[in-house]
């Protein structure tokens, strides 16, 4: 039979950006900087390196590193040889970076040669792994304890620049990665080729076919600001690749040197949690880069969009408009892309759609759903959970059944998330189940308290958690960081709510009983507010 049946798998990413964009480039600081033609032969050389010693379709390859372009060539060359890239989240505590590769069962880790010291302590520890490649900026093989042991330049420098990159399967796996475990242990996620195709088609279609105040097209500089670790940069890299973008990587992330790179290498696109667009927006030298800012379209993930956060950035020139998803949901569900009609919407208007969860991408089926698993209404109040269905959703956790049958209840992804649908179809997630405070039976939604409370100018950072309180159950309670030189009592922000209360935004029994200041509010390992580590600190507040 010569009917060629076409794969959906990754190496098929790149095809139209070789005949298109060969020229266009991909940067790592001011270390590294070539084509995307370059960075094809790179990849066959890693193909190449990583079969020499060993590595074959099925083996895990896991990759511990910040973004550089050779964690960029491992997404690409490790799933388009058949084997399958654990992308080890590096923010993680040790022991559980431990525990990740154990379970993962790694066969080769390439590692940055900054996490020496870490690994070379557990690496008797990890008996699957085969091989250790070493990366480094200083192109020099650093003094180590681990054995084998090979590094990366070298390995590329000593093997073909040609590799025939074979045709399998579509629904063999690509990636696996973990979860942050902020309830737990991590739970590993892992995906397909087809799936990240599908993946990558769509979150393409959202971003650049609809008229949108963010969007990307081919011109576009993308400098992600999502840790490659973390749930596939959202999928943006293989955009990119797709697209054929001039690539910017940040390395170790530092406001100054993201600054300093939309400057030199005009960056125009970038994805990032709030976090850190709240570090760059409110850098001491951030109005020096006002001529660069207003060229730079952001989306913003992980943790829901504050609006007062959206307003600085755009009184900076910054657009700014809010997606979401989950490490299982690889992750892209929904993008906050204003429709047509709403484009000409005054700046206080639009500002509450971009801020919203947004709507399903193409594909992607979603659900807010009551206790009994009805459809709630489309009126922006009544609560429920989302649960969604998409062609590139996790099919499980990786071994762990018990967890994988409360993920899948009833045929559809249980979220966890709680949220509202308002009459245009817009999703607004209002919390997490786990996070909601539970207050005399009745629901407070922490984050739209969050919402409110970061508006007033004196506070900087948010976070609102539910006590245990003897009468009510929970009690809502608010951590303060305050903004630089600025004062607020606790007094003043509750008279502060009161206003809101009044005109009808909250319930005046949703005011927290307490507002605690401090100078730092925890974060997960991917820049999150870790409201675990608040709810375990307060737990014996009242």
């Amino acid at each position: 039979m010569s009917y060629y049946e076409y794969p959906l798998i990754i190496k098929k990413l790149l095809v139209q950006t070789l005949y298109r964009q060969p020229t266009t480039e991909i940067v790592y600081r001011d270390i590294s900087r070539y084509s995307w033609m370059k960075f094809y032969e790179r990849i066959q050389r890693l193909a190449n390196a990583l079969e020499s010693i060993g590595v074959k379709r099925g083996s895990k390859v896991a990759v511990i590193d910040f973004d550089t372009h050779r964690y960029l060539e491992a997404y690409f060359a490790v799933p388009m040889m058949g084997a399958i890239l654990h992308t080890v989240n590096i923010r993680l505590p040790p022991e559980q970076i431990l525990y990740t590769v154990v379970h993962a069962e790694d066969d080769v880790v390439l590692l940055r040669d900054e996490f020496l010291p870490i690994v070379e302590s557990v690496a008797s520890a990890l008996p699957t792994v085969k091989a250790w490649v070493i990366m480094s900026d200083t192109g020099a093989m650093p003094s180590t304890s681990l054995k084998p042991v090979y590094y990366y330049e070298d390995l590329l420098n000593s093997v073909s620049s040609h590799y025939d990159f074979p045709d399998f399967d579509e629904n063999t796996e690509a990636t696996l990665f973990y979860t942050s475990g902020t309830t737990g242990l991590p739970k590993g996620v892992h995906f397909t080729h087809r799936q990240l195709v599908l993946h990558t088609l769509s979150v393409a279609a959202m971003l650049s076919t609809y008229p949108s105040t963010v969007n990307i097209t081919s011109k576009d500089v993308m400098m992600p600001l999502v840790p490659f670790f973390h749930v596939h940069s959202w999928g943006l890299p293989y955009v990119a690749a797709m697209i054929g973008n001039k690539i910017v990587l940040a390395g170790r992330y530092d406001p100054k040197i993201e600054l300093e790179l939309i400057k030199k290498e005009k960056v125009t696109f970038s994805h990032m949690v709030p976090t850190i667009l709240h570090m760059i927006v409110n850098h001491p030298e951030v109005e020096n880069y006002k001529e660069y800012l207003k060229n730079w379209k952001v989306v913003i993930g992980g943790a829901a969009l504050p609006r007062a956060l959206a307003l600085k950035a755009m009184q900076l020139g910054i657009k700014v408009l809010a997606g979401y998803g989950l490490s299982e949901t690889a992750p892209v569900l929904t993008i906050a892309n204003p429709r047509e009609d709403m484009l000409d919407w005054p700046t206080e208007k639009l500002i509450d759609v971009i801020t919203k969860t947004g709507i399903p991408i193409p594909l992607v089926e979603l659900r807010v759903i009551d206790s009994e698993g009805k459809d709630v209404p489309r009126d922006g109040k009544t609560v429920g959970e989302i649960v969604v269905r998409a062609p590139w959703l996790t099919k499980d956790y990786y071994k762990d059944p018990e967890k994988t049958r409360e993920l899948w209840s009833g045929g559809w992804l249980h979220t966890g998330d709680v949220a509202v649908v308002d009459e245009y179809g817009y999703i607004k997630i209002v919390d997490r189940i786990k996070d909601v405070v539970k207050s005399g039976g009745e629901w407070i939604s922490s984050l739209t308290l969050e919402d409110l409370i970061a508006l007033h100018p004196a506070v900087s950072e948010v976070a609102v958690i539910g006590a245990p309180h003897p009468r009510w159950g929970e009690r809502p309670v608010a951590i303060i960081v305050t903004r630089k030189g600025m004062q607020v009592t606790e007094d003043e922000l509750k008279k502060y709510l009161e206003g809101y209360a009044e005109s009808g935004k909250i319930a005046k029994w949703w005011i927290p009983d307490r507002f605690i200041f401090v100078s730092e509010i925890p974060k997960t390992s991917t820049g999150k507010i870790d409201k675990k580590v608040l709810r375990d600190q307060y737990k014996s507040l009242f």
